[in-house]
């Protein structure tokens, strides 16, 4: 990654700007579960609608004034089932999901009252009381003796695994990583997902039984497509998106500190000591999505003095949502918006700052504006978005972007070939949204085999 630490007044780079106790407080839950007795007055004020707006606007189409009655009635349990029936990834949804965008903001009491049903904090109620039981609702059919190989231990692997597996199926998950959980597990901000549980989550979701997953194999390296299509019933891809965006700079792959942020996220999540973990004391990100957000509020809970994110376009145009934007600007970062980075500067192998050059549209166009600016820096992130590995699609239909083309079953152009999340088409980049792919080609999948059968 190059991440090191030079010499004062070359790059202000090291570990420990904070203790492990102020460390530990900025790294807590965003937001704590609710209480008992705070779950039943937030579900109160639930109006139960019929035809729910809230439910239309949930990717998974989660029965939401269901659940919520159940847990007004005091059975989370059965409020858990009803959730985990449509989205297995309940859980970790609950607390990633941009519910100020989709659900929430769906919310009749929103466009009423502007304070919606908090649905989110009462989904996680509900499934971290099913999780702490130590036992899923879910039970597995008879055997139907058919295999199905998964590549890419994520969201949407994850969830075509258990909706297989349920079904009777034997799914085989390979993952190139050493951990499963895709994203969920490298790449949210630590803060969002608390106390390993990603992991927990996959544990539990494994629990259906049924599911084998191979850590350290990967698709183009270990293994082929052709060789899965021969050697199972049907093939999932669920690989998410493999490489990364480059600015395209003199001095990017040179220039020491010049950063990935997925990179570094990954780094963050699986640190065991953040006191450890080298930060800038001036950090700039560049970038506009959840990455650049992500990576930016916690290098200053890390303790980074200054941290700018800069956006080649208005803040309307930002993928990050309003709800994100204001959580890093209120935890000190500054956005920057209308610049398009145009120099890397450095003092030998290390970064010193970033030269910006201000932007403006031109009949739909993105150019250049000529004013220029300079922002100094320790450590330049950058969170310019995500692309397809060109290996994992081979042989398959793909749009301009490298991504898999599938129809709405999520089906890729080779028979016996389903594809879902971010590798697709269209995908969302969402945890929900590939957590539907899954389910979608799940069932498909389970159709095409018992008309074979």
């Amino acid at each position: 990654m190059g991440i090191v630490s030079e010499p004062p007044g070359i790059a202000d780079v090291k570990p420990g700007r904070l203790d492990g106790t102020r460390l530990a407080d900025n790294f807590a839950d965003l937001h704590p579960a609710l209480d008992p007795h705070e779950a039943k007055v937030a579900a109160d004020r639930c109006y139960f609608c019929y035809d729910a707006p809230c439910q239309s606007a949930c990717p998974t189409g989660i029965d939401i004034p269901l659940f919520i009655r159940q847990i007004g009635a005091d059975n989370p349990l059965g409020a858990a089932e009803t959730i985990l029936s449509a989205n297995i990834m309940g859980g970790m949804c609950a607390r990633v999901c941009p519910t100020e965008t989709l659900c929430e903001q769906a919310c009749v009491r929103e466009a009423a009252e502007g304070k919606p049903v908090q649905i989110g904090l009462l989904q996680r109620h509900a499934v971290d009381a099913q999780m702490a039981t130590g036992k899923t609702p879910f039970g597995r059919a008879a055997p139907t003796g058919k295999k199905v190989a998964i590549v890419g231990a994520g969201p949407a692997g994850l969830a075509c695994a258990h909706a297989l597996a349920v079904a009777g199926h034997q799914a085989t998950i390979f993952e190139k990583r050493e951990k499963s959980g895709g994203l969920n597990e490298y790449g949210i901000a630590a803060y969002k997902t608390p106390g390993d549980f990603a992991a927990r989550e996959v544990d539990f979701i494994l629990s259906i039984g049924g599911i084998e997953v191979k850590h350290g194999v990967a698709l183009g390296r270990d293994l082929t497509l052709a060789a899965l299509r021969r050697d199972y019933d049907a093939v999932f891809l669920g690989v998410g998106l493999g490489a990364t965006n480059k600015l395209g700079l003199p001095g990017e792959d040179r220039l020491a500190n010049v950063i990935d942020a997925v990179e570094y996220i990954a780094e963050l999540r699986q640190c065991e000591d953040l006191t450890r973990l080298p930060v800038g004391r001036r950090v700039v990100v560049i970038g506009g999505g959840m990455t650049a957000i992500d990576v930016a509020v916690q290098s200053k809970r890390l303790g980074a003095e200054s941290v700018t994110i800069v956006y080649r376009r208005g803040f309307e145009h930002m993928k990050a949502s309003a709800y994100e934007r204001e959580l890093a600007q209120t935890n000190g970062v500054v956005i920057r918006a209308w610049a398009q980075p145009i120099a890397l500067e450095g003092h030998g192998d290390a970064a010193s700052g970033v030269l910006f050059e201000r932007t403006r549209e031109m009949g739909g166009n993105l150019v250049g504006a000529g004013a220029a600016f300079r922002i100094e820096a320790d450590m330049v992130f950058t969170a310019i978005g995500q692309r397809a590995d060109d290996a994992t699609a081979a042989g398959l239909d793909c749009d301009a972007n490298g991504r898999i083309v599938v129809d709405a079953e999520r089906r890729a152009s080779l028979p016996g070939v389903w594809a879902g999340g971010d590798c697709v088409a269209g995908g969302l980049d969402l945890t929900v949204s590939a957590v539907e792919d899954g389910k979608r080609a799940a069932r498909s999948i389970d159709a095409a085999l018992r008309a074979k059968s």
